[in-house]
């Protein structure tokens, strides 16, 4: 379950910040779909929306259904990236976080899989009523596990968004692994 709030903070903190800033999104979406970045800001802000939206609701009320969206959306995430690493394409950020320099990575790819795999175990086993029922359950009242959710959803966003920075910056730099120390 820990796991799963994280991936429902994610969706809620990057649907959020593509919402406000959908260009990033939009131009990393240009390079693979073919529509004018014009169009897909419009659509990336509302697909963004969308995702909080998501994210929020399984946070509200886990349950089948909505832990069902969670992971749809995080298996949807995980074959984008996978397909646009396969093609070679040039995704230079997969703007998950509205920041530019973020590129997809199989890290990225994993972490998503993860995230779904978690969603979707909660929803076929976990708890459905409001958060805080199942989180009544838990020892002290669930603070432990809100903790770990929210230590999970920053480690995944340091992997998403901050781990491919540095390794684009060290590629510009061109520092390979065993200069670095």
């Amino acid at each position: 379950m820990g796991i799963y709030l994280a991936a429902c903070l994610l969706l809620v903190a990057a649907g959020a910040a593509k919402a406000v800033r959908p260009g990033d999104t939009a131009r990393g979406l240009a390079a693979t779909v073919p529509l004018p970045v014009a169009v897909l800001g419009p659509l990336v802000r509302v697909g963004s929306v969308v995702e909080a939206v998501i994210g929020v609701a399984g946070l509200l009320r886990p349950g089948p259904v909505t832990a069902g969206l969670v992971a749809c959306s995080y298996a949807a995430f995980a074959a984008f990236v996978s397909v646009v690493l396969v093609r070679g394409g040039p995704l230079a950020s997969c703007g998950c976080f509205s920041r530019p320099d973020t590129p997809a990575t199989r890290l990225h790819v994993a972490v998503d899989l993860v995230l779904a795999a978690a969603a979707a175990t909660v929803a076929a086993t976990g708890p459905s009523g409001p958060l805080w029922t199942a989180l009544a359950g838990q020892p002290w009242h669930g603070v432990p596990l809100v903790l770990l959710g929210g230590l999970c959803a920053v480690l995944a966003y340091l992997a998403l968004a901050v781990l491919p920075e540095v390794g684009a910056a060290r590629a510009r730099l061109g520092i390979t692994r065993g200069e670095a120390g």
